[in-house]
């Protein structure tokens, strides 16, 4: 039970609802945003003063009929629902390390898309494996040390040049990655590699750590993303991901329609490779 984040996770859930949106009367006016933590206890059927322990990091582990009538009264999704059991310890954590080993057949078959720029990330944003057109359409992963092979550390501490491949969405991956990296660090508490990367980020950008204080951890899926590329412009590419779920990983796929420019644009990067 992580109660120190389980805490600021309740507290930053509560101070998003208006009494409206909990079907309660606005009454006199509030001096903070949000519920109160009285009303919080009141729609989740449990005592004021455990409820109000449980934001200060001071109360025993709640149990699961707790926590389904805390979730309930704060109006959160299935994925932040999902999250606060983990934080209480109601649900089961990986307390090891991230798997890094990508399956042979998922290598296999990125080298089977030529006209599709594939690649593998760990969860916590490592590229693991790539194929010639991933690399073609950002960059040359092979000539970079694994270290530097994350895609958290490029959106927010990023090397000169163009910004994340001059990509149109930036701002919306931003956001995206802080909160998985957010669901990572509750599934992967004891990772240094996982912990050390939230460090890093939270030091090192103060756009990361306005974000990581929202406490958000439901991304929005991204179904397009377009790239200013150096040598082809412009180029919209559908986005797929596919969750591989017995090593927590993800395979990304940019694809384009047949036949489309953008799709002449990906041709031409494939017959290029990586030495664009």
């Amino acid at each position: 039970m992580d109660k120190q984040e389980l805490g600021a996770f309740l507290r930053s859930r509560r101070e998003r609802l208006s009494p409206a949106d909990a079907g309660l009367p606005a009454g006199p006016r509030r001096r903070t945003p949000g519920l109160r933590r009285e009303e919080v206890a009141v729609l989740a059927h449990i005592s004021t003063e455990y409820y109000v322990r449980l934001e200060q990091g001071r109360a025993p582990r709640p149990s699961g009929e707790v926590l389904a009538g805390i979730a309930g009264a704060l109006r959160l999704t299935a994925a932040e629902s999902d999250h606060l059991h983990l934080l209480a310890g109601t649900a089961p954590a990986r307390s090891g390390l991230l798997r890094r080993d990508v399956r042979p057949s998922i290598v296999a078959l990125l080298s089977r898309l030529p006209q599709t720029a594939g690649f593998v990330t760990s969860a916590a944003f490592e590229v693991l494996v790539w194929n010639d057109l991933a690399a073609a359409l950002m960059e040359d992963f092979g000539a970079l040390a694994p270290e530097d092979r994350n895609l958290a550390r490029r959106a927010f501490l990023p090397p000169p040049g163009p910004p994340l491949y001059g990509v149109t969405d930036a701002t919306e991956f931003r956001h995206h990655v802080v909160m998985q990296l957010r669901a990572t660090l509750a599934r992967y508490p004891s990772d240094p590699a996982v912990t050390g990367l939230v460090a890093d980020l939270r030091a090192g950008s103060a756009d990361f750590e306005r974000l990581w204080q929202r406490h958000d951890v439901q991304p929005a899926p991204m179904l397009t993303k377009t790239f200013h590329h150096p040598v082809v412009g412009r180029v919209t590419v559908d986005c797929d991901t596919m969750a591989l779920a017995d090593r927590d990983q993800n395979l990304v796929l940019y694809s384009a329609e047949p036949g489309s420019p953008d799709a002449d644009a990906l041709a031409l990067l494939s017959m290029a490779g990586s030495l664009v």
